[in-house]
């Protein structure tokens, strides 16, 4: 049955931090794999687990640059890794295998924004192969290590979903190319996800999530120009973040409590916003937030599902 979108009182909220929602969660001799975690509010992340106890996997683009990133944070290491080519994937996911480290907890947080129209591999929108199926081929073919005794997987979606539905017609934009609403698909891919890896792998002790990270200025928004944000509200002419947009560390709380609060045992599938299950949309207001229909649809979600598999030729759960 599918959970039901509706706060469970957490106890923390919009300005809850990543440290305090793992006050009083022991992860020594947890691992944990962060995609993104050098940057933004991956790398928040990957410190407030690694001070909590947890051993942290980066897998990078750029290893050089991650490493220098995490110089300083303890129990961290990264590994090479670029979500848009399927045989890096292939490649990163053996040689994490061959480790036999199990696998507590997956945060699926790498991703790209108004990317420009740059078809991928054989012809994939670059959006919905780097955020969506690139962490999906990960995903299934790291299986094997996912901890059966209570892993997590966490899916970074956004408000980003109430820019479009999946465009079942043409989901690679192969007509009338948009970036915002690439990114808004890719992303309500993202919350997809989640839901139906939650039903596939449940009774395997999996679980999965996707949650909304709020309003924050990281170099994900590198390619908007300035003009535009200053247009859309997110910084003042002056330059400074607007009113209402959370700091890194607020922006990852929620990622890191879905990974690791006991009060979403019973709630698999959820999309959470603000350290708690999100209410669902009753607007359009994107700053307000909250979940959309068709982010959450199990019927969508298989759907979505078997599209994938089609695509990257993988389905380790079915």
């Amino acid at each position: 049955m599918a959970t039901t979108q509706h706060r469970i009182g957490s106890g923390f909220n919009a300005h809850s931090t990543a440290d305090e929602v793992l006050a009083g969660i022991e992860l020594s001799g947890k691992n944990v794999l962060i995609t993104g975690g050098y940057s933004g509010l991956g790398l928040e992340a990957t410190s407030a687990l690694a001070r909590a106890g947890a051993h942290v996997t980066v897998p990078a683009r750029r290893p050089a640059v991650a490493a220098e990133a995490l110089r300083g944070i303890p129990r961290t290491e990264v590994r090479e890794l670029d979500l848009a080519d399927p045989d890096s994937i292939r490649t990163f996911s053996d040689r994490f295998l061959e480790t036999g480290w199990p696998l507590d907890i997956v945060i699926d947080n790498a991703g790209v924004m108004a990317y420009p129209n740059t078809p991928i591999g054989p012809g994939w929108e670059a959006h919905f192969a780097i955020n969506h199926l690139g962490h999906y081929a990960l995903v299934n073919r790291l299986r094997p290590a996912l901890a059966p005794t209570g892993a997590r997987v966490v899916s970074v979606a956004s408000s980003g979903h109430f820019l479009s539905d999946i465009r079942w017609d043409d989901p690679h934009f192969r007509h009338g190319y948009d970036h915002w609403l690439a990114y808004g698909q890719s992303k309500t891919a993202n919350a997809l996800f989640a839901v139906h890896l939650d039903a596939l792998g449940a009774a395997g002790g999996v679980h999965a999530f996707a949650v909304h990270p709020g309003s924050i200025l990281t170099p994900l928004q590198r390619r908007i120009p300035r003009e535009q944000q200053i247009a859309q509200g997110w910084i003042t002419p002056e330059g400074r973040q607007a009113d209402g947009f959370k700091t890194p560390a607020q922006g990852a709380a929620t990622a890191v409590w879905a990974a690791t609060s006991p009060l979403l045992d019973e709630h698999g599938g959820a999309y959470c916003q603000d350290c708690d299950i999100a209410e669902p949309a009753t607007t359009d207001d994107m700053l307000v937030g909250g979940v959309k229909t068709w982010a959450i649809d199990p019927d969508s979600a298989s759907r979505l599902w078997a599209l994938s598999g089609e695509l990257t030729g993988l389905d380790c759960f079915s």
